[in-house]
């Protein structure tokens, strides 16, 4: 990266988190980038991309800063916030996490500010935002 740039990118915890980081490249198309193992059996940290985008992940524990995340599961299937994805295909990508299993929370639909989009949770109750709308397009 170079001086002067940065980026946003979203860190989750899974209690499952190897199953988590297949389903996820399956589901919603990220591609692995790097995974380092705990003493435990667990994930350290992995880092999943999607085109220019990454997202950090690890397994559940009760860490320095863990102790501040709880899971959806623990929280009533409530979130406090929520990954948005750009993808290039909205409709084939909803299609495609829909039959992987994720839930859908809100129907793929065209939006009224352009593109389109749709909401769902992964297995673990996490909840994502794809849409093919780019705010950077000006």
């Amino acid at each position: 990266m170079s001086q002067g740039t940065s980026s946003i990118i979203p860190c989750l915890r899974y209690r499952d988190a190897h199953r988590m980081i297949d389903w996820l490249c399956h589901a919603f198309g990220f591609q692995k980038h790097a995974v380092y193992e705990d003493d435990h059996g667990g994930v350290a940290h992995a880092q999943l991309v999607y085109g220019g985008g990454m997202l950090m992940l690890g397994s559940v524990r009760e860490d320095g800063f863990g102790r501040f995340l709880a899971q959806p599961d623990a929280l009533g299937g409530r979130e406090t916030q929520c990954a948005c994805v750009t993808v290039a295909d909205c409709h084939a990508h909803y299609e495609r996490a829909k039959a992987a299993g994720a839930e859908i929370v809100d129907e793929y639909a065209e939006k009224d500010y352009g593109g389109a989009g749709y909401g769902c949770r992964d297995p673990e109750g996490h909840l994502w935002w794809f849409g093919s709308y780019d705010p950077w397009a000006g």
